[in-house]
């Protein structure tokens, strides 16, 4: 099945982002001249994506504010408290369908091929719970953390490594999420994935900048100029 839904993660409180987030949320912080949830929303509208849901928290208002003024189509998921990326993911289910979901971080500038597009062609639900867009480490630009997968040569994600960063988007089987409730992260439901051998990569060919610092906006208006 197709995955006909996004679901684009915008409920953080942007704590890295210091002043510039005091006084509105991460996601509207501009970038080449436009927020980072349109350019989020963009990658959604090019893919062909009929059904997409935002979930907010941090300046909640201001965040709906600018959704029924630029993009009225789209649904809200309201988090009156953090549920992180699993949970905030499970909270949004009844307003994303049935079958698999795709997920987007807000934060993060790509260049190169539409990396949605490129999930939705990959995706085989008959070997797969779960599909990741990754980055070669060396290739995360304003990425602070260490890798997080190493790749088998079929695709499969062979065992958590430094090799591969998660580059905040990917497709996920909604059954995958049973038995959790409340605030979780992801990364659970994708150990569970990975120990049944069913959560499966592709590498992102394209600029890719984490913007969760202040010093990301300008890495990544370098990267869309090129």
């Amino acid at each position: 099945m197709r995955p006909e839904a996004v679901m684009i993660f915008a409920a953080g409180l942007g704590t890295r982002m210091g002043a510039l987030t005091r006084e509105r949320p991460k996601p509207l912080i501009e970038v080449a001249g436009k927020p980072l949830l349109g350019h989020a929303l963009a990658l959604a509208r090019d893919a062909g994506i009929g059904r997409i849901v935002v979930n907010v928290h941090a300046h909640a208002g201001m965040m709906r504010d600018w959704l029924a003024s630029e993009a009225p189509d789209v649904q809200v998921s309201d988090e009156p408290d953090l549920l992180e990326t699993g949970g905030g993911l499970k909270r949004a289910l009844p307003l994303l369908g049935d079958g698999p979901v795709l997920t987007l971080n807000s934060d993060m500038v790509w260049g190169g091929r539409n990396p949605l597009t490129r999930l939705i062609e990959a995706w085989d639900a008959a070997r797969m719970d779960g599909l990741l867009s990754l980055l070669p480490r060396a290739d995360a630009l304003s990425h602070s953390g260490a890798g997080d997968f190493e790749l088998a040569p079929v695709g499969r994600i062979a065992r958590r490594g430094a090799g591969f960063v998660y580059a905040g988007a990917g497709i996920i089987e909604p059954s995958a999420l049973d038995g959790f409730d409340g605030k979780f992260s992801l990364n659970p439901v994708w150990d569970g994935m990975l120990a049944r051998g069913r959560l499966h990569g592709i590498v992102h060919a394209g600029p890719w900048v984490d913007v969760g610092r202040p010093e990301g906006i300008a890495l990544a208006e370098a990267a869309l100029a090129e």
